[in-house]
């Protein structure tokens, strides 16, 4: 701990910033020293009252912080970190159309695609709601129609990151409120394995494809969509498989020429970042799935968590206290890693989803002016549902090296009540935040649980699509948050770029015909692996 300690005083000796010269900033790191000798165990004995001091509860979602290291002094700090770092303004900004997100010159409004019809939203001047409620509209109709005239038992997504992550976790999530004459897939990899997985189970004269893709260049997704285009033709024997697709795209004109209906293209803004982007036309695919009227109510509890994150007191704000008690264990006491636990098989897929929003938003090394930050930002987060992760990964939770953050998600109502399982779901839950805190003592080392292993747990009263559009919405605004604290710009995503740029220069020298000669950039390495695979093939 003291190397880290003196590693990080050279760190910010090296690199000025503004937050560290901030009042709460340098409070926050000395209580961070203190908080070495911190037990929480002992805190829960000295202070009956700390779960009524610790937690909050909103749109069907209470947040028990109380296992995490804090004291009343640490909130106090943090909520004064919050007002020195103007959280209050940079929320009002995004709400209100500003383009926060200053590399691309974009607004940030996805808040805006979940908001009732005739609030007024604002972008380069342009109200934009009623292009909204028109693209829910036509969603509305086209669903409407699908399930009327029943020509289809299949529905394929083809999309990658915020494209598939996003519609793919919720209908997982939503699978008791989805239709079951109609499967929905996804596929997203470029590996032939996924699409060829998937159109064996489906019926070519009844299977329609929906291609999502901001610009309809993204090389993976439409590497599957000419795929399952040909597949189509072979299958059916015609050329003509426009009734077989839709797209969501920016890029209406190259959605026509791939064969496009116009009537089927669904739009996607400029001001909606992809992994932002469930709430638009994006989530048609889960639209079709669970029905309009449920998708409708995602969106709604999702507005729900918008209005709480506005107006709610930071001290009973819970996308504010989940990001800060995050900030906490990430920059302040340095635990590089979060943990996320849903206690839902239905939630199976929602540390994937949450991964690459949290780790493409906050994984960021410079700030806003582009200067090198000394301090920690966004953690690595991994996850896995229920008891899976148990036999899994707990062991180093509670007994590794490396402390590990966790925030279990608990469901209480089970939508399969006839299976007396939940109560059995539910005890591990809660008996595994007591058993990080609490740990064990024990003679043999080996069998030693040194506890104080922090946890935050949100208990949701029931997996039903209003109460997911609020879980989303509250892990979209604590991302947010912690972005403004350290003073990161979490809405572009350059990261994402490089390794694609020279995979664009690798592919020629990988055909047969190339020589890995023909692209003299290559280290030794690369141009080693770029043979290795010529003479594999």
């Amino acid at each position: 701990m003291l190397n880290s300690m003196t590693q990080r005083k050279e760190r910010e000796e090296l690199h000025s910033s503004p937050r560290t010269s901030l009042a709460a900033w340098k409070a926050l790191l000395d209580l961070a020293r203190e908080a070495r000798s911190f037990s929480i165990r002992e805190a829960f004995a000295s202070d009956p009252r700390r779960f009524d001091r610790f937690h909050a509860q909103a749109c069907g979602i209470l947040l028990d912080y109380s296992k995490q290291a804090v004291t009343p002094a640490v909130m106090g700090q943090l909520f004064q970190l919050a007002g020195e770092c103007d959280l209050a303004g940079w929320r009002t900004r995004m709400f209100g159309g500003v383009a926060i997100n200053e590399s691309e010159n974009r607004a940030v409004l996805h808040t805006a695609l979940r908001a009732p019809a005739g609030q007024t939203a604002m972008a380069d001047g342009v109200n934009i709601s009623p292009l909204i409620h028109d693209t829910l509209s036509r969603m509305k109709a086209f669903c409407e129609q699908v399930h009327t005239d029943k020509a289809f038992t299949s529905v394929v997504n083809i999309g990658i990151g915020g494209s598939d992550l996003g519609p793919h976790m919720a209908n997982e999530a939503l699978k008791p409120f989805a239709d079951t004459e109609l499967r929905t897939h996804y596929v997203s990899n470029v590996d032939a394995a996924h699409l060829y997985g998937v159109l064996k189970e489906c019926d070519p004269a009844r299977t329609l494809f929906i291609v999502t893709s901001k610009t309809f260049t993204t090389q993976e997704t439409m590497t599957n969509a000419q795929s399952a285009k040909l597949w189509l033709q072979q299958e059916l024997e015609t050329a003509d498989v426009a009734e077989h697709f839709a797209a969501v795209t920016q890029n209406t004109d190259k959605a026509e020429a791939f064969g496009i209906r116009r009537d089927r293209i669904f739009p996607i803004w400029d001001w909606v970042g992809g992994r932002y982007s469930l709430w638009s036309a994006v989530g048609l695919p889960l639209c079709l799935s669970v029905g309009y009227e449920n998708f409708k109510a995602l969106l709604e509890g999702a507005h729900a968590m918008d209005r709480h994150f506005l107006e709610a007191p930071f001290e009973k704000n819970l996308p504010v206290l989940l990001a800060l008690t995050g900030m906490w264990n990430r920059t302040f006491l340095e635990h590089a890693v979060l943990a996320l636990l849903p206690y839902s098989q239905l939630l199976h897929k929602f540390p994937s989803f949450i991964q690459q929003l949290d780790m493409e938003s906050n994984g960021k090394s410079v700030d806003r002016d582009g200067t090198p930050v000394p301090y920690p930002t966004g953690p690595v987060i991994f996850g896995e549902s229920g008891t899976n992760g148990q036999h899994a990964f707990y062991q180093l939770l509670h007994q590794g090296t490396t402390v590990v953050p966790c925030e279990f998600i608990a469901v209480v109502q089970s939508d399969y009540p006839s299976l007396d399982h939940q109560p059995k779901l539910l005890s591990h839950a809660i008996g595994q935040t007591k058993a990080l805190m609490d740990g064990k003592a024990d003679p043999d080392p080996q069998k030693r649980f040194d506890g104080n292993r922090p946890s935050s747990t949100l208990v949701l009263r029931h997996l039903d699509p209003y109460t997911l559009g609020a879980l989303v919405a509250l892990y979209e605004h604590k991302i947010f948050t912690q972005g403004v604290l350290w003073n990161l710009n979490s809405f572009d995503q350059w990261g994402v770029e490089l390794g694609k740029k020279i995979a664009g220069q690798v592919l020629p020298s990988l055909s047969s015909e190339a020589l890995s000669a023909d692209t003299p950039d290559l280290d030794s390495s690369t141009r080693a692996l770029v043979d290795a695979v010529r003479s594999f093939s």
